[in-house]
């Protein structure tokens, strides 16, 4: 099972990817397994080394109690420490974001994160993907 964020190939040009755990707890494991991920407005931040992921937007566990967890907190997400370094000497560089590209589960059964090292788009060049993609739906029509 994935999640994507389809604003984000959209609104970006995406350079690196890194795949990334992240730390959950139990009703959020069971929430993402459920599919009720939102990544509406969330972007990655680099704080005294260590990754966060902010206003990923995880739904409450419907059969969780008491112990169910806050919709918005900020998550710690799990890289290796020259990957943390890369990412850090990138985002010094003017115009580069993190951006959460997917969340997926590896063969173990873990949740992953694909975060993406990207520049913001244009106005014109978003036009440009639109074109695009409008010209290879009228292919399609056409093969059909």
């Amino acid at each position: 099972m994935e999640i994507k964020n389809k604003s984000a190939t959209f609104e970006y040009f995406i350079e690196d990817k890194y795949d990334a755990g992240m730390m959950l707890t139990g009703t959020e494991i069971k929430a993402i397994r459920d599919g009720r991920v939102s990544f509406n407005d969330s972007y990655c931040l680099l704080d005294r080394g260590a990754l966060y992921i902010k206003a990923l937007h995880i739904s409450h566990y419907e059969f969780g109690s008491y112990a169910n967890h806050d919709p918005l907190r900020e998550r710690k997400l799990l890289l290796h420490k020259r990957e943390l370094n890369k990412i850090a000497q990138k985002i010094k560089e003017k115009g580069y974001t993190i951006i959460p590209l997917k969340i997926y589960f590896s063969e173990k059964g873990y949740a992953k994160i694909q975060i993406g090292l990207g520049k913001g788009k244009k106005t014109h060049d978003k036009r440009e993907n639109i074109k695009q993609r409008e010209a290879d739906r009228e292919i399609k029509r056409y093969l059909k």
